[in-house]
């Protein structure tokens, strides 16, 4: 009955400890976690060209596009999750959208004079080693799974990076969060470099 139950309620919407069938999705739905990743690749240019017109790298309006970005790119996994629709497209194109909006985050703040060298040189470079070592990889069949530590990492530079877009030069105390995202951002990126050595030799 208990069993009954649970299942019960999983039908009327409640909390399931499982995720939801794919065939419980309606189709159109099961494309919206790759329609947002897609949406995300579209807000890039849009993002950089409101940072082209911002003030010293300070905008509001390039804030909001940033904030956005990274608020779909929490629902689209979530989803993609939840209703069991993940797809090779979105394995590809999800962490590509995220790493490239923050890419250009970190480039236009440093053109704009708000970001220090040293960031922009550690985020890129640990994008195109994670890349790079993944096209290495991948012909293995290896999978990439994001960690606990890189998603507070992501959290992290998310939050530093938008409050550093919404805030002035002068304002200090946002480049504390987006170095702790980047410390945590490099830690994860050297687990998913042990962890992928450690299965290639298997």
């Amino acid at each position: 009955m208990a069993r009954l139950a649970r299942l019960e309620g999983a039908s009327r919407g409640g909390d399931y400890p499982f995720p939801m069938s794919a065939r419980a999705v309606p189709v159109a739905l099961q494309q919206l976690p790759n329609a947002l990743t897609v949406f995300r690749l579209l807000l890039i240019p849009v993002f950089v060209v409101l940072m082209l017109a911002a003030d010293g790298g300070h905008s509001w309006p390039a804030g909001i596009v940033f904030a956005i970005a990274g608020v779909t790119d929490q629902i689209d996994g979530f989803l993609a999750r939840r209703w069991r629709v993940e797809s090779d497209f979105g394995r590809i194109a999800d962490p590509l959208a995220d790493r490239l909006m923050i890419d250009a985050a970190v480039i236009m703040l440093f053109i704009a004079d708000h970001m220090p060298w040293a960031g922009l040189v550690i985020v890129l470079g640990r994008d195109i080693a994670l890349m790079l070592g993944y096209k290495v990889i991948a012909p293995d069949g290896y999978e990439l799974h994001v960690n606990l530590v890189g998603k507070a990492a992501t959290w992290l530079l998310y939050a530093g990076i938008g409050f550093l877009i919404v805030t002035p030069r002068s304002t200090h105390w946002p480049y504390w969060i987006f170095w702790a995202g980047l410390v945590l951002a490099v830690a994860a990126g050297v687990v998913y470099a042990i962890t992928a050595r450690r299965e290639s030799r298997r």
